[in-house]
């Protein structure tokens, strides 16, 4: 597993211990950049259900300010928290070891808003519907704001969630990629 593109191109990363995480593979990680990006001027991410920090590490190194991690694993926070140091990331970085509704329950409270949401649940647990909901309820992503979310390819995700609209789908192998805006506008960087 690596860094696939940005300041940080051809880092090592480490992965979580153990077969509780499934990490995003590199070819699927730089298809999904190149659908959202490819590169950033600025923004802060959530990277919700972290596992090794890849998606986050990625998103910063092709530009975002800022990445807030979650994930309820103790391993995966050990993890993420080498990796940001391995990455010299830990200034443009917070590390949380919570459950995802309770962390949105958290970040809410602090009044944050994303550019970037990065969801990728465990395959057998999804609750993308529930979190999309709570995102969208709560106002915690910006206007043209993008949530991405990586799931089973054999799941439908719906059209719209509330003012959440799906603005493209993509499938690799047994992977699938949602993107959702809260306009509902195209595909792309975010102006």
């Amino acid at each position: 597993m690596r860094v696939v593109s940005g300041d940080l191109k051809g880092r090592i990363l480490k992965a979580v211990p153990g077969i509780s995480t499934r990490p995003t593979t590199d070819k699927v990680k730089e298809s999904l950049f190149n659908m959202i990006g490819p590169y950033f001027n600025g923004g802060l991410g959530l990277d919700l259900f972290a596992g090794s920090g890849g998606l986050g590490i990625e998103a910063l190194s092709r530009g975002l300010d800022k990445v807030i991690f979650v994930d309820r694993e103790g391993k995966a926070i050990q993890t993420v928290n080498e990796n940001l140091k391995a990455c010299r990331l830990e200034d443009r970085a917070e590390v949380y070891k919570n459950d995802a509704v309770r962390a949105l329950k958290a970040i809410k409270k602090r009044g944050l808003a994303f550019h970037y949401i990065f969801l990728d649940p465990p395959y057998k647990r999804q609750q993308l519907v529930r979190l999309l909901e709570i995102i969208e309820k709560e106002q915690l992503i910006v206007e043209r704001g993008l949530i991405v979310c990586e799931h089973s390819s054999d799941i439908e995700m719906p059209m719209d969630v509330g003012k959440l609209k799906q603005s493209r789908n993509e499938k690799y192998g047994i992977i699938g990629v949602t993107l959702y805006r809260l306009d509902g506008h195209g595909e792309g960087e975010i102006e």
